[in-house]
């Protein structure tokens, strides 16, 4: 196995530390701040060590190559991107807080996503469209990492399918901007400039992350395998579990927990040092 060692900084001491006691035959330098220990082996004593030093690690098998897969699945809040939309629509209309706190919750698993959204969107009622727009130019951000992934995973010809239980107004435009494969995501029911508080069509809720996926990777006629999903909340559980390699993006603990490999503290291209390409 390989040991990837990452993160904002990663001090010469602790990488030697690192190595020493995960018995490595020699040390990879992969990009400024990102290493490959190879021939690893895992010890209690790792993870606390990385913890500790606020660095990402992940043991990975020799042969798993980024080339290799065809598809990497997005969530698209506080993944894809740093901010949850719902938040800051909710924010124009000073009931941030209100609606942060289910969204929250939502996050954690502890209320049903489909009845959260339909609560918080039933809060908007009443919001001009305009408002959609002002979070999306003004507040909507790439988490750090994004586009040199992205274009990574275009060189290397792998598909991406952005999937969300957020809303369309973004996605689509999204998708336009990074020149991403696929996007599928909610809509907001608009009348008169107007938001209803309504949801149209059905949510796209956990199950639906995952079966959007099964449904691309179908139409890719890919394996199991050569799927990656990226995701932070209880909602993209299924979809992670779904994909044959799972990475869980400063995710909530229920989902660190059930997955391969958690980036806590990189951005997204660390996706690039994981496997070897």
């Amino acid at each position: 196995m390989n040991l990837i060692i990452q993160g904002p900084e990663v001090p010469p001491r602790l990488l030697d530390e690192i190595s020493r006691h995960a018995c490595s035959s020699g040390v990879e330098q992969l990009a400024e701040h990102a290493y490959r220990l190879k021939d690893a082996r895992f010890g209690a004593t790792i993870p606390p060590l990385c913890e500790a030093a606020r660095v990402d690690y992940a043991f990975v098998p020799e042969s798993a190559k980024l080339s290799g897969f065809g598809l990497v699945v997005m969530d698209m809040d506080s993944t894809l991107i740093t901010i949850e939309c719902i938040d800051e629509i909710a924010d124009m209309l000073g009931i941030k807080p209100e609606v942060a706190a289910v969204t929250e919750a939502a996050m954690r698993g502890e209320i049903d996503f489909s009845e959260s959204l339909r609560r918080r969107v039933a809060l908007l009622s009443g919001l001009d469209e305009s408002a959609l727009s002002r979070v999306y130019e003004e507040r909507l951000k790439l988490s750090p990492g994004a586009e040199i992934m992205l274009s990574k995973l275009k060189s290397l010809g792998i598909k991406t399918l952005l999937v969300s239980g957020g809303f369309t107004f973004f996605t689509d435009r999204l998708k336009t901007r990074l020149d991403l494969d696929f996007t599928a995501s909610n809509t907001l029911e608009i009348r008169d400039g107007k938001l209803t508080g309504k949801v149209l069509g059905t949510i796209i809720d956990a199950q639906g992350k995952a079966d959007w996926l099964e449904r691309i990777r179908l139409q890719l006629n890919l394996d199991r395998a050569q799927v990656i999903a990226i995701g932070d909340g209880a909602n993209d559980l299924k979809m992670l579990a779904q994909a044959g390699t799972g990475i869980a993006y400063h995710a909530k603990p229920v989902v660190r927990e059930k997955t391969q490999y958690a980036f806590n503290y990189c951005g997204l291209d660390a996706l690039i040092n994981l496997f070897q390409n």
